[in-house]
């Protein structure tokens, strides 16, 4: 090939060997990449209704009429089947509204879509069980007299777990003084919960701002650990609140509703 090529001229042998690189680009530019497009998704109220029922409901004991929002907040993916190209990457790479994230970041590799599906779905049972076990332990209700049914249609995964425990919190026991825990605010947030109460990080915060900006949230509830990440995008006129536990939260909000003690920022 070599001898071929010094018998050409210059142009003539950029030209010929200028034909697999163009090959190689072109076969990039259209082949899958292991890439998920991920954008700011749908937000819902715990403490109103979600498709048409109660997200929240308690028996057992009587529970409160409450004021407020409190919006646990999503991020839309493209699946775990889609195919994502150089030219999807590059269109969606600069844009703030959009994330390119890994595919296995946000799915579970090797596995089929329908098994995806049913993890995803695993995992919200498990975060409704868990925030129902930490917000009646926090409250010191006996988890045998006190049924929490919650539904939330079409949403997986478990990092609405911080909300949930609010929201059942704000229905039995609101600031602890009569009030409402969001003080009549809509106040949006994120973040896994374990049966203790702790708060864990969850992925996506700066498109999950967006979101509840969106939605007419003030205030969002962020995983102290990913604080940086939320305030790389942060919308104006949304005000960060790090938490670390449940307590934690519930404390920042009751502060910030009256006005008494220290409200911890980003």
């Amino acid at each position: 090939m070599l001898s071929r090529l010094s018998r050409l001229s210059r142009p003539a042998a950029v030209a010929v060997c200028a034909v697999p690189v163009v090959g190689l680009l072109a076969t990039v530019a259209f082949a899958p990449l292991p890439f998920t497009i991920a954008q700011p998704g749908m937000t819902a109220n715990v403490l109103g209704e979600n498709k048409g029922e109660p997200v929240i409901t308690i028996s057992g004991t009587q529970s409160r009429r409450t004021t407020g929002e409190l919006r646990m907040t999503t991020i839309v993916a493209t699946g775990p089947d889609a195919d994502v190209d150089l030219g999807d990457v590059l269109d969606n790479w600069f844009r703030t509204d959009r994330a390119v994230m890994p595919r296995d970041a946000v799915y579970p590799s090797g596995e089929s879509v329908k098994e995806i599906e049913e993890y995803n779905a695993a995992e919200m049972k498990e975060s409704q069980d868990t925030a129902t076990e930490a917000a009646l332990a926090y409250l010191g209700e006996d988890a045998d007299d006190v049924k929490v049914t919650l539904r939330l249609a079409d949403v997986g995964g478990p990092s609405a777990g911080l909300l949930f425990s609010l929201g059942i919190v704000d229905k039995l026991d609101g600031d602890g003084s009569g009030g409402d825990l969001t003080g009549g605010r809509v106040i949006a947030g994120t973040g896994t919960i374990d049966g203790s109460g702790k708060v864990g990080a969850v992925g996506g915060v700066p498109l999950k701002t967006q979101a509840a900006r969106r939605d007419g949230a003030t205030i969002f509830l962020v995983p102290k650990a990913e604080c940086a990440d939320a305030k790389a995008e942060l919308p104006k006129g949304l005000r960060l609140i790090p938490v670390t536990t449940l307590k934690n939260a519930v404390s920042s909000l009751v502060a910030l509703e009256t006005g008494e003690g220290a409200v911890p920022s980003c």
